[in-house]
C-alpha cells in the first residue's frame, strides 16, 4: 500500500466518522452536546489535512494527519470518563450539583444549562458510546496516518 492511498483511507475513514455523527443527529434525532461537537472538529481537520496531501509530499502530513485524530481520540476518552463518572467534565455541558441551592438558584441552574449533557450516555453499542467508539476508532485512523511515513516496499 503506498502511502498516499494509506493518507487516504485515514481520510476516508475520519469522512466516514463525521458522516455517522451527522446522521446520528439529523437521521437518528439525537442532539450532541458539547464535547460530541467538539470530537467532529479534528475529524474535519484530518479530512483537510489529506486533501493538502496532494499537493504537499513528505513526513508533515501523516504526522499533522495521526495529531489531529489523536486529537479527537483523546477528546473521545476524556468524554467517555465523563460519560462513566471516572472524572468530572467542564462545567459548561455536565449536571451540577444542586444540593444546598435556594429555588431562584436552582431555577437559574436549569436556565442556563445546555440542552444536552455531556454525562449523558445517549447511545451504546456493545457497552460503548459514541465518545468511546470514536476514541478507539481515531487511535486505529492514528496507526493508518503514521503507517503513511514508512516507504512502500
Amino acid at each position: 500500500m503506498t502511502p498516499g492511498f494509506k493518507i487516504f483511507l485515514a481520510a476516508v475513514g475520519s469522512a466516514a466518522m463525521l458522516l455517522a455523527a451527522w446522521g446520528f443527529q439529523y437521521l437518528g434525532d439525537l442532539a450532541p452536546c458539547k464535547m460530541c461537537i467538539w470530537q467532529r472538529w479534528p475529524h474535519a481537520a484530518a479530512v483537510g489535512i489529506a486533501v493538502l496531501g496532494v499537493a504537499i509530499t513528505g513526513w508533515i502530513i501523516p504526522v499533522l494527519g495521526a495529531i489531529a485524530v489523536l486529537t479527537t481520540a483523546a477528546i473521545g476518552l476524556y468524554h467517555t470518563g465523563v460519560e462513566r463518572a471516572w472524572w468530572e467534565g467542564p462545567n459548561s455541558c455536565t449536571s451540577s450539583d444542586i444540593s444546598g441551592l435556594n429555588t431562584d438558584e436552582l431555577f437559574e441552574s436549569i436556565m442556563a444549562a445546555p440542552l444536552v449533557q455531556c454525562d449523558v450516555v445517549a447511545w451504546e453499542m456493545l457497552g460503548l458510546s459514541m465518545a468511546s467508539w470514536n476514541g478507539i476508532v481515531s487511535v486505529v485512523l492514528a496507526l493508518i496516518w503514521l503507517s503513511a511515513l514508512k516507504q512502500p516496499e
